[in-house]
């Protein structure tokens, strides 16, 4: 195997990579959340994995094919030592000049999970597609350009959607309505929590009653309405105390925190560290 190349979970350096990253690397990066700003299509061929992206916590395995949306929150609890993940990422640059952005969002408004199971024939052919890219971004002179992951951006997109559209659960999704509000929800405070910070301000957006709100979500979810705004604040912070130099008060206002004395408290009781103490040691 060829030697490991660091995978850039803020933001790509270049338009594109192409490679293959094994648990014990991946590991690595399980520390603290981080804010992707690329697009990342993953294939997991062998071994498993636990992480939460977004609010939701996922187990993963052989056969998953995963799509990491841009501003996605990330955090890798473990992966087994015998994993190993292909891997394409493209560059937010990349995305926004090639116009995907758009679609991207969109799409993901209707497939609401990042990740579908392939059965094993799909999987040794999406394996096959992958290890080919792998190959050629690796001959001299290179046989990939920026030019050339146009149409192979195209081509992942067109057929991480079919998967996702064929699988028992998305159908079974979409037709339901308690799982519809759930995921409404969720994305609505991924898009908003920074300053909307009570769940009362989401369910008049959504067109609900507070009352049905939340006892949806639990039933959905098992966890509260107000759990999962926490949640995504919490993945936020700790992602900028880790990765930012700015400070508590600065990450506090951008949070929606009037009050930073406040802001302190809501991590220490969320964390059991204050925000400083989880920048040093946490």
């Amino acid at each position: 195997m060829k030697k490991e190349k660091n995978i850039p979970l803020l933001d790509c350096p270049v338009d594109f990579l192409v490679g293959d990253a094994t648990g014990k690397l991946l590991n690595e990066y399980g520390r603290f959340p981080c804010k992707i700003k690329c697009g990342v299509y993953a294939l997991i061929i062998q071994g498993n994995a636990k992480a939460t992206i977004n609010v939701a916590k996922y187990d993963f395995k052989k056969g998953d094919f995963l799509f990491l949306e841009p501003n996605s929150f990330l955090l890798i609890h473990e992966f087994s030592e015998d994993a190993l993940v292909l891997y394409v990422i493209f560059s937010s640059a990349f995305l926004e000049k090639n116009h995907f952005t758009d679609k991207i969002t969109f799409d993901s408004l209707l497939f609401r999970d990042p990740i579908t199971h392939l059965n094993d024939e799909h999987a040794a052919v999406m394996e096959d597609m992958y290890r080919l890219m792998i190959k050629a971004s690796n001959t001299t002179p290179i046989s990939l350009n920026s030019e050339k992951m146009i149409p192979i951006f195209s081509l992942l997109h067109v057929t991480y959607s079919s998967y996702v559209k064929s699988s028992d659960e998305y159908i079974i999704r979409t037709q339901n309505r308690r799982t519809q509000m759930y995921y409404d929800y969720t994305r609505l405070v991924l898009e908003n929590y920074s300053r909307w910070h009570h769940v009362s301000q989401y369910a008049e957006v959504l067109h609900v009653t507070l009352p049905h709100l939340c006892s949806t979500v639990k039933r959905i979810s098992n966890k509260t309405a107000g759990d999962i705004i926490n949640d995504a604040i919490l993945m936020d912070a700790k992602a900028q105390l880790k990765i930012t130099n700015l400070q508590v008060k600065e990450i506090a206002l951008a949070l929606g925190f009037d009050n930073v004395a406040f802001f302190n408290r809501f991590f220490k009781t969320h964390t059991g560290y204050t925000p400083r103490e989880y920048r040093q040691n946490g």
